[in-house]
C-alpha cells in the first residue's frame, strides 16, 4: 500500500491566560520564544516538517492573529496549506470540524495544539504512524503521556485493551481530576496523560460529529456555507459561527465516541500550561534557579525569575516565580501558579 501522508492541523487560537503576564490576548504564548530562539507556533509547525510523513499543515489562527501566524512560519520556511481564520473562539470541537470539512474527506488529520513542547519529536512520528492502520479502520485517536505526578491540571486517560501493535482502546476519559482521584490513578497505573493530540479520517470525524455533537456541526457548516474551494485563508461567516456552541474536541466527540484508540508515547511532553510547568522544563542553574532575561537572583534557590522589561533582582527568596513585562509584575509561590487564571479573572472583575 502506498504510504499516506498525513495532513497537521495547527490550533493556534488559544490565550495562554495562565502564562499572564508574558502571554496575553495581544500576544498568547504560541507566538513567544519560552524555551529557545523557537516560537512555540515554530517548533510545533517544524516538527510536523518531514514532507516524507506529513503534507504542508492546515492552520488554524484567529484574524488578529493573521500577520503573526504568516510571519513566523515564513521565519522557519514554512508555507501552510491553508489559513483558516476564526471570528471568535469557540473551543476545540468547532475548530476540528473546520479542519474536517476544509480538508478532503479521506485525508489524514493530525490536530495539534500550536503551544506545546515535545522534547523527543521523533517519538511522536513513530507513534503517528503506529496509530495509522487503526485510524483507517475508522478509529479516532488520541495520544496519552505516561503519568508521573497526580497532576490536577491535566485530563487522563484509561488505557484499555491492545487493538494493534503500539495502540490501545480508550477506556475513560478523566477531565482534571481533584487531587485524591489523581494520586489514586496514578497508583492504579495505566492511566496517561491526555496530551491533546488527534490523528483522524476527516470523513470519520465529521460522521462523528453528526452523531454525537449535530448543533456544533450544523453551526460549522452554515459558517463555511460550502463557498471556500479556493479561499485562503479560509474565513467562516462570524455570524453563524458565532452561534456554535463552545466546546472542547475531548467532550463533544472523544469521550462519547464508540472507537477511540490512545497511543502512549514517550516524548518529553509538557503543555507550559503555567509557571510550574515551564519551570520544570528550564535549564536551572546548580542552586535550581531559572533566570533570564533583565533578571538577577542572589542566595536564591528553586526559583524562576524573568524580566522582559525592567531590572529585577530578588535576593534571598526560595520557590518563588517572578515575572515581570514593562507594564506588569507576578510574584506567585511555586506549585501555585495554576491560580493565575483565577486572579486575572477576578482582576477583570474588579475592572
Amino acid at each position: 500500500m502506498t504510504r499516506q501522508r498525513i495532513r497537521p492541523v495547527i490550533l493556534s487560537g488559544g490565550a495562554g491566560s495562565r502564562l499572564w503576564p508574558l502571554s496575553t490576548p495581544e500576544r498568547p504564548k504560541q507566538f513567544l520564544a519560552l524555551t529557545g530562539a523557537r516560537t512555540m507556533l515554530q517548533l510545533t509547525a517544524e516538527r510536523v516538517a518531514d514532507q516524507g510523513q506529513y503534507d504542508p499543515p492546515l492552520v488554524i489562527g484567529s484574524e488578529a492573529h493573521r500577520e503573526t501566524i504568516e510571519r513566523q512560519l515564513a521565519d522557519i520556511g514554512v508555507a501552510p496549506a491553508r489559513l483558516i481564520l476564526e471570528p471568535c473562539g469557540r473551543g476545540t470541537a468547532a475548530a476540528a470540524a473546520l479542519a474536517a470539512l476544509v480538508a478532503g474527506p479521506d485525508e489524514l488529520l493530525l490536530l495539534m495544539p500550536s503551544d506545546h513542547l515535545i522534547g523527543e519529536p521523533e517519538r511522536l512520528s513513530a507513534a503517528v504512524e503506529a496509530a495509522v492502520p487503526a485510524v483507517r479502520e475508522g478509529w479516532l485517536a488520541t495520544f496519552g503521556v505516561a503519568a508521573t505526578r497526580p497532576e490536577t491540571g491535566y485530563g487522563y486517560i484509561r488505557r484499555g485493551e491492545e487493538i494493534a501493535p503500539g495502540v490501545r482502546r480508550a477506556a475513560r476519559f478523566v477531565e482534571k481530576p481533584d487531587a485524591d482521584l489523581a494520586a489514586r490513578m496514578l497508583a492504579e497505573g495505566g492511566h496517561d496523560w491526555n496530551a491533546g493530540i488527534f490523528l483522524f479520517r476527516a470523513a470519520d470525524f465529521v460522521d462523528q460529529m453528526r452523531l454525537l455533537a449535530p448543533d456544533i456541526l450544523a453551526s460549522v457548516e452554515e459558517s463555511l456555507g460550502g463557498g471556500i474551494a479556493g479561499d485562503n485563508p479560509v474565513r467562516p461567516n462570524a455570524a453563524a459561527f458565532a452561534r456554535c456552541r463552545a466546546e472542547s474536541i475531548d467532550r463533544a466527540v472523544m469521550e462519547k465516541a464508540a472507537r477511540i484508540a490512545v497511543v502512549p508515547v514517550e516524548m518529553a511532553w509538557s503543555d507550559i500550561g503555567s509557571w510550574d510547568a515551564l519551570f520544570e522544563v528550564s535549564a536551572r542553574d546548580g542552586d535550581g534557579n531559572a533566570v533570564s532575561g533583565s533578571a538577577a537572583l542572589i542566595d536564591g534557590r528553586d526559583c524562576l525569575v524573568r524580566s522582559d522589561g525592567p531590572r529585577v533582582i530578588a535576593i534571598g527568596v526560595e520557590d518563588l516565580i517572578v515575572v515581570a513585562t514593562a507594564d506588569s509584575v507576578l510574584i506567585v509561590p511555586r506549585g501555585e501558579s495554576q491560580r493565575v487564571r483565577d486572579a486575572i479573572e477576578r482582576a477583570r472583575e474588579r475592572g
